[in-house]
């Protein structure tokens, strides 16, 4: 058996400004998650805040046939551009979608693990009871890096964000494919592999990893351009200052389209010869954070490195 984390000391989180207005997000139409989301909700309602709800989950709340709550229900954009804080519950998955949004504001998000891996999240199903720290501020802020992504094909640019990382490959068909990589307009590598990926230290527990890149702490200002499956053996996963220009150049001839996938929601189409340019964005995403050495903590919990 593999021997217990050792516990380190508490510290007392800095004090933030109360939020005033929450977002509840989460699928209610799995009514696992509907039910927690409202266990949420009567829990942060003890306090003197509002709690805001998508209009379109009225119907899906009303028939839990639980207690009524003083919910607002208002359309998803408002409840974005008012919030003074997103509860997520989910999987990774949905906490990307929800971080992504909310960083054009700079809202804070608080992940609560509904999925299976969760490790975006910051409290599990049983934790609730540490909502109060939130309501007494009791919380710190951890500001991740993002990624800003910019396609360019022929007169048209294209210009999106990502929290973990943007994924040129063949798409759904497993295809090698022909890319050449640039840093600040020099030549760094010319890849045939089946894609290649450029990550954030979010991002790099997540495809990055599974595709051989390393862990970084979350605190590194870097990004890592990892790979997949590359057809030659010195092709290895490389790290890059955050002050990077980055540009990805599509030079396969074989496929009449490749795919650009951003945190595994947006996909934006490559022709021959379109390029990406990836820089470090302005906004960042902001994650609540309760728990010291959570990265850490993190790694071997749900990552089992130490097993």
């Amino acid at each position: 058996m593999a021997d217990e984390m050792p516990q380190a000391p508490q510290m007392p989180a800095k004090v933030q400004e109360v939020p005033k207005k929450f977002a509840l997000i989460t699928n209610f139409n799995i009514s696992e998650k509907a039910n927690a989301a409202m266990n949420v909700a009567e829990r942060l309602l003890r306090g003197d805040v509002e709690v805001m709800v998508a209009a379109f989950n009225r119907d899906k709340i009303n028939r839990l046939h639980r207690p009524r709550l003083s919910l607002t229900y208002l359309p998803l954009d408002v409840i974005y551009a008012t919030a003074d804080m997103v509860v997520v519950l989910g999987g990774d998955g949905t906490i990307l979608e929800a971080a992504r949004r909310a960083s054009s504001r700079g809202t804070p998000i608080l992940g609560i693990n509904m999925g299976r891996v969760g490790y975006m999240a910051e409290l599990e199903p049983d934790e609730l009871k540490l909502l109060s720290e939130v309501l007494a501020g009791n919380y710190t802020i951890e500001e991740r890096s993002m990624l800003s992504v910019e396609r360019v094909s022929g007169q048209k640019h294209t210009i999106a964000y990502a929290l973990n990382e943007a994924v040129i490959s063949g798409g759904s068909v497993a295809r090698i494919v022909e890319l050449e990589l640039y840093e600040q307009e020099s030549f760094v590598a010319r890849y045939r592999a089946d894609g290649l990926i450029v990550a954030t230290p979010t991002g790099s527990t997540a495809y990055s990893m599974s595709a051989g890149g390393p862990v970084i702490d979350p605190r590194m200002a870097c990004f890592c351009v990892t790979p997949i499956c590359p057809h030659a053996l010195g092709a290895r996963p490389l790290i890059f200052s955050d002050d990077s220009h980055l540009s990805i150049k599509n030079t396969c001839q074989r496929e009449k389209m490749l795919y650009l996938t951003l945190d595994g929601r947006t996909n934006l189409e490559l022709a021959l010869g379109d390029v990406v340019h990836i820089t470090k964005a302005e906004r960042t995403a902001r994650l609540v954070s309760m728990k010291k050495n959570n990265f850490y903590n993190k790694v071997h919990k749900k990552l089992h490195t130490y097993d």
